[in-house]
């Protein structure tokens, strides 16, 4: 038997089918288009199906599909609160696609938690029994893993760690609130601090660089920019990196985890992320010594694997 993981994010979806040893078979990926929820769980549909032919696979053949969103989940798993990212607000998913696999359990979850099932299963948290899992993107999500198992809160809500508000009165964030971590560390919040420093500094290597198009601004592009010692650049990243080990921090008080994973494209930097969250973090924290930081090991395909975990 087969799972279906299916990772649905604000500019992509992923689709993988994964063997009962977490290897991924195949995987394919559609943008995510803009329209309600019950027209995108027809167009999931179709691509499940296109994926599951290419393969010469029938749907009696998987034992379920697990989906995973950015965003909070009811207690009973099977409705999407709000994914702000998404436009989706109250939206019966489970439901939706269980009317097109009648005869295929669907299991529905946030996209942080099911990266942390992941990373669980085959990746950074590995024999680890506390540990926590921040995905930098175009939000930003968390997954906590207390006692070898995802915690999913004592009302069966989750955990929303992008919106722990880490700057009184700060940015809006997409939630409505002001001063949330995704205010801060996504990487949409990377590139519109380095727009508005674009507009200050046009004669940054930061501006000149993108030749006064936006559309041009990346988080990589920033990153590389700072790299190459733009002042404008490196500053805006080294803010970036002070509120990430905010977040972090708060998180080492409250939890005390063994690992904390950092995911998401942002985590692609390598040492030139770590070493300076690092830093920050010892300075900044109570303890004289606390569990490591490290990239995350799943990446791009930890949201499709901790999707089909969910069945599991």
């Amino acid at each position: 038997m087969y799972q279906v993981g299916i990772d649905v994010g604000g500019t992509n979806i992923k689709i993988g089918l994964i063997d009962t040893e977490l290897q991924i078979i195949r995987k394919t990926s559609i943008p995510f288009p803009r329209l309600n929820g019950e027209e995108v769980a027809i167009i999931l549909t179709r691509a499940v199906r296109g994926l599951l032919d290419e393969c010469g696979l029938t749907e009696e053949q998987v034992h379920h599909i697990g989906v995973v969103v950015p965003g909070s989940i009811d207690p009973t798993g099977g409705v999407i609160i709000d994914a702000h990212n998404l436009g989706f607000h109250q939206v019966p998913f489970r439901e939706l696609l269980q009317k097109q696999f009648a005869s295929t359990p669907i299991y529905l979850a946030n996209d942080a938690d099911g990266a942390a099932l992941a990373e669980l299963g085959c990746g950074a948290f590995v024999e680890h029994k506390t540990a926590v899992l921040l995905t930098l993107g175009t939000g930003v999500g968390g997954g906590v893993i207390l006692g070898g198992k995802l915690f999913s809160g004592g009302c069966r809500r989750g955990t929303e760690l992008g919106h722990m508000q880490i700057v009184a009165g700060g940015e809006l964030c997409t939630c409505g609130v002001r001063g949330c971590i995704e205010a801060y560390c996504s990487a949409t919040a990377l590139i519109r601090d380095a727009i508005r420093a674009m507009k200050n500094h046009p004669d940054s290597k930061l501006a000149l660089a993108s030749k006064g198009s936006l559309e041009e601004i990346d988080a990589k592009f920033i990153i590389d920019c700072a790299k190459d010692g733009d002042p404008v650049a490196v500053t805006i990243f080294d803010n970036y990196v002070n509120h990430l080990a905010d977040a972090c921090v708060s998180i080492i008080h409250i939890l005390d985890p063994e690992v904390i994973a950092i995911g998401g494209g942002v985590s692609y930097t390598g040492d030139f992320l770590f070493d300076s969250l690092k830093k920050k973090v010892s300075d900044k924290c109570f303890f004289s010594s606390h569990g490591k930081i490290v990239p995350a090991v799943m990446r791009n395909d930890a949201g499709i694997i901790g999707a089909a975990m969910l069945g599991q």
